[in-house]
């Protein structure tokens, strides 16, 4: 389905029962709402009403070209709109890579809008900022933003050669066709930019550092495998959630946790759901 909201347009995937509980997907980056493919159908199964959107950048009808539209008070703005535009008070929310910061910000900010938070792979954004300050491997994992925030590098990089540093980064996430069913609509034109510009107008570390606690039921899944995030980033979570809180890892599992491991996903997010420490 389509969804018209704050001037945009969004493509969205729905699947599940009709009237079952409101469960928000939100994908990372440079995938699209097919990363949750695999992991919909237990959700479906339990009962789950999901929503997947293609987000800001990732909708082709949701593509502003000012780095300062992907700033996070407009990422946060665009996935209330779009649960007003459902009709949906309340929703469990499940974000991956960028989409778990969507959430981790919505949950802090809006808290009486989400009724469970997953977030997966990406931690609470005061405990990716006390890694930052803190664990110098965190500091090179995290060397990458560096290249993502230069434009027309960035591009230039990951495009060049049929995009083969693009596929090469996504080759976590299966076989050749879903490398490229992300890889080829990030070679659209305008696309990867508007992607990378959730990492250009990303929040600084000082602004990382002062988000505030969430106090709403949660849990963060973090596999062990991941090159971008490390354990004193995903351990450091704990500290930053109030509200009831699991933590669930994953062993042998790359950062791309929902193609790779969708059963255990789906598992956890059940479980986060009903309620089941």
């Amino acid at each position: 389905m389509r969804i018209d909201a704050r001037g945009l347009r969004f493509e969205v995937r729905v699947g599940g029962p009709e009237g079952g509980d409101p469960v928000l997907l939100l994908h990372g980056f440079p995938q699209h709402r097919g990363e949750w493919d695999d992991v919909v159908p237990a959700l479906h199964a339990a009962g789950l009403r999901t929503y997947a959107p293609d987000q800001r950048g990732y909708s082709p009808g949701a593509r502003p070209e000012a780095v300062e539209a992907y700033r996070m008070d407009e990422l946060v703005a665009d996935a209330l709109a779009v649960l007003d535009a459902l009709g949906a008070p309340t929703a469990h929310v499940v974000g991956h890579d960028w989409g778990a910061l969507v959430g981790w910000e919505l949950a802090v900010r809006h808290p009486q809008r989400v009724r469970t938070l997953t977030a997966v792979s990406v931690p609470h954004p005061a405990a990716m900022a006390y890694a930052l300050a803190n664990d110098p491997q965190q500091k090179v994992r995290s060397a990458y933003i560096v290249l993502f925030r230069q434009p027309g590098k960035a591009e230039k990089v990951l495009l060049g050669l049929n995009a083969t540093a693009l596929r090469r980064m996504l080759a976590g996430v299966g076989d050749a066709d879903r490398v490229a069913a992300y890889a080829e609509p990030m070679r659209e034109p305008g696309a990867l930019t508007a992607a990378l510009n959730w990492y250009r107008a990303m929040p600084s570390r000082t602004e990382l550092a002062a988000t505030g606690p969430v106090t709403v039921p949660t849990t963060f899944v973090w596999s062990d495998q991941d090159v971008a995030i490390g354990r004193a980033a995903a351990e450091a979570c704990a500290e930053r959630v109030s509200g009831d809180y699991r933590f669930v890892e994953l062993p042998g599992v790359s950062h791309w946790i929902p193609d790779e491991a969708p059963a255990p996903l789906a598992e956890a997010i059940l479980a986060r759901v009903r309620g089941l420490a």
